[in-house]
């Protein structure tokens, strides 16, 4: 028997919230394959979905009050819809905190993901080691 796949895991993770945070995790997943239709879905820190393209997007970390979508270049990223609204001090990261009841502003959001995709690609080559 074979080990699930991350985006098998991410479904079950889905499944087994069976609440309004396994809906929105869900809802989420969806706008950041619609923003980035080649992004990659992997699982990694004991158990967190990561969203990958050319690098780290975000994850979707859930909590009993919150899911929260951290950007890993979160700072880089311009976000005029003012989405960002947890980890804020940090010099990299920067998070979205999503509260049962909250509406997800689909547009900003997957315009977010887009930037955090070209940030990525834009990221300079690896500078080659000195002999």
């Amino acid at each position: 028997m074979t080990d699930p796949t991350p985006s098998q895991r991410i479904d079950a993770r889905i499944e087994a919230l069976n609440d309004w945070r396994g809906a929105t995790l869900a809802r989420v997943r969806t706008l950041i394959h619609e923003a980035v239709p080649e992004v990659i879905e992997e699982w990694k820190w004991r158990g967190v979905p990561v969203w990958s393209a050319s690098g780290i997007l975000t994850t979707g970390e859930t909590y009993k009050a919150a899911v929260k979508l951290t950007f890993a270049k979160g700072a880089s990223l311009p976000d005029p819809k003012g989405l960002f609204n947890a980890s804020l001090d940090g010099n990299t990261r920067r998070a979205i905190d999503i509260h049962e009841g909250e509406a997800i502003d689909a547009d900003a959001l997957k315009a977010l993901i887009r930037e955090a995709a070209a940030l990525n690609r834009a990221k300079p080559p690896a500078r080659a080691k000195k002999a």
